[in-house]
């Protein structure tokens, strides 16, 4: 990408930028050597003020008064989120020479890296053509229709450089972007001027420095995510002793379903799961909110044996709730999380064969699921595209064992033929090559969803045609993606934006039922 044009005229000298007005009082800026000029915010930017008290769209809250936070991203940002420029809302970014050099080296490529940094090379040169005024005067992003994004951009169009320890190389990326960092902050003692980058060595060293630093968390849907939504709320053991004498019940479609009315209806969403543990468990589903009242309806009983699913029975509430939502025609999308050996892949699998093979209410079954190693990669593998994902697919084939298992009567040849009918009805699809393709009438698996990207998942999810449900399956505590975190993971991402949609539901699988080792290895490891 070539490197920005000379501004139009002498970058300010810092003896002619105004003070800093606002309701604080005003801290005069020193005047210094000529040397260290730089395209920094010029007047009317420098007076630049915080709009209103909102919420920042890096996370934190934006100052009432005084003027606009500057902050400095580093390249990682970008290539992480490529829009993130216009999260910032009222406050102001910079772009050191620095990082415009590194995105220059990573545009080349089909990862999705090259991909985010021609997006924000595209940006730059939409923002800058669309600017009237001189470039170091600063670029409105809201000139792209990003109503929110009130700040200004600013790139650095002269050499600049803080002074760091001479123990620091000058001429690593880091150190350049950290001297600028240090030069605004000497430039504009009245500003918060704040790094804010994804790399946390680079965060050390700032705060090792002195130098304000902020994570980019635009992104991340929960900052802790013990408050993640789980799909089920327990009742107040009261509850009957408040609402039995005077409920609304009634049968309908072989469901028994009943109104209540209430203030813990407030705490209910659409397709949330309600239980109570009692000498008579209650267990039910909220399928519609009217301000305070709820329409719960009982659910079936997959704890029974005379409704197992494909001879899967619930072994735990939670399981219950599952296959609840996997058989529930109504329902487009399901999330599952648990940790190992919760049965998360076995109740997805075994909905999907009964409702393709028994009901027909769906064509086929594709399973899919984010390629990432636990260990180093073992490259490239030969075959057809099912073939080089069958050493992803080992989840798959010893379920598939397991609900062939129980058929004894058959012998060996017999559950030999029976896997490979169910093997006809499955297809393994590889994620590179999703994008364009529309489902219709199927069941879509999407495994280990807690290594895919908020985009990835929307990019998978988005292929589904009239008919089709679609599973996501993954266990936020194994995350491999670098740059991952279970707040930014986009598992945690779908499950808080489905969350109270009447055709979607999400259950947290609480125990684990693979075996007493695993089960306590999950616990204690």
């Amino acid at each position: 990408m070539p490197l920005p044009k000379p501004p139009s005229k002498p970058a300010t000298l810092l003896k002619q930028i105004p003070k800093i007005t606002s309701r604080a009082a005003a801290v005069p800026i020193e005047a210094r050597d000529e040397r260290a000029m730089e395209a920094a915010p010029s007047a009317a930017a420098t007076a630049h003020l915080a709009l209103v008290e909102t919420r920042a769209r890096n996370g934190r809250k934006a100052k009432s008064a005084g003027p606009a936070r500057l902050f400095v991203l580093d390249t990682n940002v970008l290539m992480h989120d490529p829009t993130s420029l216009f999260r910032f809302e009222e406050h102001d970014v910079f772009l050191p020479m620095m990082t415009l050099e590194e995105l220059d080296g990573h545009k080349k490529g089909m990862s999705e890296v090259a991909r985010n940094a021609r997006q924000v090379s595209r940006s730059l040169d939409a923002l800058i053509a669309a600017c009237r005024n001189p470039i170091e005067d600063g670029i409105p992003l809201a000139g792209l229709g990003n109503a929110e994004a009130a700040g200004r951009l600013y790139f650095q169009t002269t050499a600049v450089n803080g002074p760091l320890p001479s123990t620091l190389p000058a001429g690593k990326a880091d150190n350049q972007i950290l001297g600028v960092v240090r030069a605004l902050q000497d430039l504009h003692p009245g500003r918060d001027v704040v790094l804010v980058s994804k790399d946390i060595n680079m965060r050390v060293k700032a705060r090792a420095l002195g130098l304000p630093t902020e994570d980019y968390t635009s992104d991340k849907v929960l900052e802790d995510t013990d408050v993640l939504y789980t799909g089920s709320l327990a009742l107040p053991a009261s509850f009957w002793d408040r609402h039995g004498k005077g409920m609304e019940s009634w049968q309908h479609s072989g469901f028994t379903y009943y109104r209540v009315t209430g203030p813990q209806v407030g705490d209910m969403l659409v397709n949330q799961f309600v239980y109570l543990d009692n000498d008579t468990p209650f267990l039910a589903q909220v399928k519609e909110i009217h301000a305070r009242t709820a329409v719960l309806r009982v659910l079936r009983d997959y704890l029974h044996a005379k409704n197992a699913v494909w001879g899967i029975t619930a072994r735990n509430r939670e399981q219950c709730f599952a296959l609840n939502l996997l058989m529930d025609p109504e329902c487009d999308f399901v999330t599952l999380i648990g940790q190992a050996g919760t049965g998360k892949t076995l109740l997805a699998l075994a909905a999907g064969l009964a409702q393709t093979l028994d009901t027909k209410r769906y064509s086929e079954i594709i399973v899919t699921r984010a390629t990432v190693p636990v260990g180093e990669d073992i490259g490239f593998l030969p075959g057809t595209e099912e073939e080089k994902m069958a050493p992803w697919m080992g989840a798959l084939e010893d379920n598939l064992e397991v609900l062939t298992r129980g058929d004894d009567a058959a012998g060996e040849w017999g559950r030999a033929a029976t896997i490979d009918l169910l093997r006809s009805r499955i297809r393994i699809k590889s994620m590179n090559f999703m994008r364009g393709r529309t489902f219709l009438s199927k069941y879509l698996i999407i495994d280990e969803c807690q290594n895919l990207t908020p985009k990835q998942i929307k990019t998978l999810i988005t292929r589904a045609g009239p008919g089709t449900k679609v599973v996501c399956l993954g266990n936020i505590a194994q995350i491999d993606t670098p740059y991952l975190t279970e707040g930014s993971s986009g598992l945690t991402f779908v499950v808080d934006r489905f969350k109270g949609w009447q055709h979607s539901g999400h259950v947290t699988l609480q125990r684990g039922e693979r075996s007493r080792l695993a089960d306590h290895a999950a616990d204690v490891l």
